[in-house]
């Protein structure tokens, strides 16, 4: 089954400077990064790198460059431009970037650049808005608890908000990303599977049962977590075909545009892998 994973990275992870086994295992080349998607049957890849946001704050404005130039030279990989709301140029930067073809919105990260979305939230979502843009957010810490940003996607309807990693939450509450959606009734609202708790038992399921498969997009968070896994996670989920196949591809590449890229994939794999 075809996959557009929303969440992914390339580079270095090194958060606050820290080095070692972990490092090394969790870092990946945008090459490795798409070795492992494509050994997955995941088509399309959207991006943000890792030094955007490690050493801890990034360098911003270098990374989004990067980033724009792996997906000017992959036809299957698409980027996040990284918006540290602390830092005006990122905006500026941002304005610019969002007009690339393969931008796909915008994404933040309240942790590593270390503010609250209740003190920033206005500024990137009416930014956002102006742009009928999407933001991709890290959530699930304290500052970025996913029922902090819908007031935020309440009140920008143009704005599309994808909040990550499903079942993350520091305080050990699986149920918070399921709990925000169900707080609104905005449409403009997604959850990406992309966190080690989306491995635990019927978590995917339950969510489905909540609030529809409509609701959910498919994320790896590679190469922090091995594509293949996190994409089996879904593949062999306990629901219907057309439920597995709407979270793996089908919101992805309405919400992105994307909606012949699985024929592309399709039609460029080689007889080896179809086994």
């Amino acid at each position: 089954m075809n996959a557009i994973d929303v969440h992914a990275h390339y580079g270095t992870h090194n958060p606050r400077g820290r080095t070692g086994l972990a490092t090394e295992l969790r870092s990946a080349t945008i090459e490795q990064v798409r070795e492992r998607a494509q050994a997955a049957g995941i088509c399309l890849t959207v991006v943000s790198p890792l030094r955007a946001f490690h050493p801890y704050g990034g360098t911003v404005i270098k990374a989004n460059r990067d980033a724009c130039a792996k997906a000017e030279q992959y036809d299957d990989i698409r980027f996040w431009t990284v918006i540290d709301p602390r830092r005006e140029e990122t905006f500026r930067q941002a304005e610019e970037l969002l007009q690339h073809p393969r931008c796909r919105g915008v994404k933040i990260h309240p942790v590593n650049h270390e503010f609250e979305i209740r003190d920033r939230g206005e500024d990137i979502f009416a930014f956002a808005a102006e742009r009928r843009a999407i933001v991709m957010t890290h959530s699930g810490c304290p500052g970025s608890f996913p029922e902090d940003f819908i007031p935020f996607a309440e009140r920008h309807p143009q704005a599309t908000l994808i909040l990550a990693h499903l079942g993350n939450s520091a305080d050990g509450n699986l149920a918070r990303h399921v709990y925000a959606l169900q707080l609104t009734d905005s449409t403009n609202v997604y959850v990406d599977t992309s966190s080690i708790q989306s491995m635990t038992s019927r978590l995917i399921e339950w969510a489905v049962a909540q609030v529809g498969a409509q609701r959910l997009l498919f994320g790896t968070d590679s190469p922090l977590y091995f594509a293949a896994s996190q994409k089996a996670r879904v593949e062999f989920a306990e629901m219907a075909e057309a439920d597995r196949r709407a979270i793996l591809y089908d919101n992805a590449a309405r919400l992105l545009g994307e909606t012949s890229v699985a024929t592309r994939a399709e039609a460029a794999t080689p007889e080896v892998h179809r086994v």
